[in-house]
């Protein structure tokens, strides 16, 4: 993606401007700073006021810097800059001085040919080169096998995979890996209530609810039944050390699970590039531990194996039990320093529950003093270059859901509402839909999908029927809906849709809005890649949808619908133009968030 030229326009008259005002002061400060095209770039902002300009310069901060008064700064440099643009050969903006702030207006009839020019020939539009040649992972969903998918699963699975699209767009080479929870003690517990309540069957003839149930029985009689927990234990330490019975019942288990989870990720429509569990780092364990003691960080606290991190708010990290066995810090330390050596990444992201924050500080911590330790250079070192990417809570009732206790929905039964009710909607509005329930699924996934991404990812989703299945309102299916009705309007076109228009007849304010944030689409994308954050995309997808479907609906003078498609053929071709614009972003940017664009609802 080739750089805004509206923006570079204006970057460079006030960079031009500053040096010529500022020219004491340049070398002091250095091509770096203010005086640079590229800074100015990279800190315009935006006026609050669409009125006021496409872009804003705060100079505020520079008082001090430059011996004087914001305001005055400002308007000096304005002036500057206009005098610069007065000799450029295709003017494209006009300076002017707000307070502190310097704003640039566009060229408005250039602005929207750019803009629709590129979307409508582009292949894919927003999309960057900003991460060519580089590795991204991105581990995500992380569910424990033996259990079904419940909704509190969903959320790491789509943040997980709607980054894995954002970044891909930007460009990078991503992996996407699925860690599966596949070895502990729980599974020992999972042996043990099987064996004593799962009435003689084959693992495999279980499905997965089934399963649920035994574990949480076990749970619950060992409140009272001590000796449960003995038996779980004994049955793990039977499993760790290979007996042919238990690793026969454990691989039974991840055959049930993995049959269930892939149903769920075509349901979702979601891909993963490599799927692993703990258990593939069993057999690395004591080549990890071997390095980390070369590197002499470890110790003995207790009979137990641990590395103290010298650090007041973070306990020692715990590599081995008094009995030897290893845990789940050990394995993620396994994890990510297989992941290094195969990948050699440019970063590594961790889609995982706020609840684990504590526990990758430590991780992280841990190989970082042994990196320290180890002596190596800077491109050795893969600390900076892991994150964790919190989320939030899913609840239910303001409960947070415990699958030991059972309190927990079932992903399918929401998804399964959620189609049902689409497809009851459909039959009410669109009777003669062709393929209702292909298009039922599509909307009820999406508006699952949505109602976890439409929120911000730290925060806490309290999952509720009634706005999960809201079908009207700041939701997936208004989306899809906006969608579909621009579809409507190319089909009732019945012309080939091209950019060899008048775009001086895209004047109305409401029309100037959506070719503003049509230009806005690919700093969303980068955006939400600089904050791991995909709501930034369904935020900015509202604000589209909104915006159009006012200009859909707008007013003439005579207080009549100015209709898009009308008798007016020039300007008809020039909105049409518009609205392909729109459908292919919103599109785009649905596909982004993990939702699919339906051409008919």
């Amino acid at each position: 993606m080739s750089k805004d030229k509206f923006k570079i326009q204006f970057s460079e008259s006030l960079a031009k401007a500053f040096q010529s005002r500022y020219s004491d002061k340049y070398s002091q400060i250095g091509e770096n700073e203010i005086f640079s095209s590229d800074y100015i770039y990279e800190n315009l902002g935006k006026p609050k006021d669409p009125n006021m300009g496409r872009f804003a310069f705060p100079v505020f901060r520079f008082g001090k810097l430059l011996g004087g008064n914001p305001p005055r700064i400002a308007s000096e440099i304005s002036e500057q800059a206009n005098i610069i643009l007065d000799d450029s050969e295709n003017r494209l903006v006009s300076v002017s001085a707000i307070g502190a702030f310097i704003n640039g207006k566009i060229d408005i009839n250039a602005f929207a040919k750019e803009t629709i020019k590129n979307i409508v020939s582009s292949e894919s539009y927003g999309s960057t080169d900003i991460g060519k040649n580089q590795t991204f992972l991105i581990e995500y969903c992380s569910a424990n096998i033996a259990k079904p998918f419940g909704v509190g699963h969903l959320r790491s699975t789509v943040i997980g995979n709607s980054l894995r699209r954002i970044f891909t767009k930007l460009g990078y080479k991503v992996i996407g890996i699925n860690f599966l929870g596949d070895w502990g003690t729980q599974f020992g517990k999972m042996i043990v209530a099987y064996l004593k309540w799962g009435g003689g069957k084959p693992v495999v003839e279980h499905n997965i609810k089934e399963i649920l149930d035994l574990y949480v029985k076990f749970h619950q009689l060992s409140e009272n039944d001590k000796t449960l927990d003995d038996e779980a234990r004994k049955a793990f330490q039977k499993l760790e050390s290979g007996d042919p019975e238990m690793v026969e019942l454990w691989e039974q288990f991840k055959i049930v699970s993995m049959d269930e989870f892939y149903r769920i990720f075509e349901i979702l429509d979601v891909e993963f590039d490599e799927i692993t569990g703990e258990a593939f780092f069993n057999d690395k364990m004591n080549a990890v531990i071997e390095r980390l003691e070369t590197a002499g960080i470890t110790s003995i606290s207790q009979g137990a194996q641990v590395i103290d991190l010298n650090d007041e708010q973070l306990p020692p990290v715990l590599l081995k039990k008094a009995d030897g066995a290893t845990l789940y810090a050990t394995r993620d330390i396994a994890g990510l320093l297989y992941r290094w050596e195969k990948y050699k990444f440019f970063e590594s992201l961790y889609v995982v529950g706020s609840a684990q924050a504590d526990h990758f500080k430590q991780i992280f911590k841990a190989v970082d003093i042994m990196e320290d330790a180890e002596n190596l250079s800077e491109s050795e070192r893969m600390i900076g270059k892991v994150k964790h990417i919190p989320f939030g809570w899913v609840k239910f009732g303001d409960k947070v859901m415990a699958t030991r206790q059972g309190n927990i929905i079932f992903l399918e039964d929401v998804i399964d509402k959620a189609v049902k009710l689409a497809k009851t909607k459909i039959e009410d509005k669109n009777p003669d839909l062709d393929n209702i329930e292909e298009t039922a699924q599509l909307i009820g996934v999406g508006a699952v999908i949505f109602s976890q991404l439409s929120v911000k990812r730290q925060k806490d989703v309290n999952f509720s029927w009634e706005e999960v299945l809201n079908f009207e309102g700041e939701t997936g299916p208004y989306l899809q809906y906006t969608h579909a009705r621009l579809c409507s309007l190319e089909r009732k076109y019945k012309k080939e849709i091209n950019t060899d228009i008048d775009f001086s007849l895209l004047g109305n304010d409401e029309e100037q809005r959506v070719i503003e944030l049509l230009a806005d689409y690919s700093q969303a994308i980068i955006d939400a890649a600089r904050n791991y954050e995909p709501n930034i995309i369904s935020s900015y997808l509202l604000k589209l949808a909104s915006a159009f479907n006012k200009f859909y609906q707008r007013k003439d003078k005579n207080g009549k619908t100015d209709k898009i498609i009308s008798e007016n053929s020039e300007l008809t071709a020039a909105r049409i133009a518009l609205v392909k614009s729109v459908q292919i972003v919103i599109k785009d940017g649905l596909y982004l968030l993990g939702l699919k664009a339906p051409k008919e609802m």
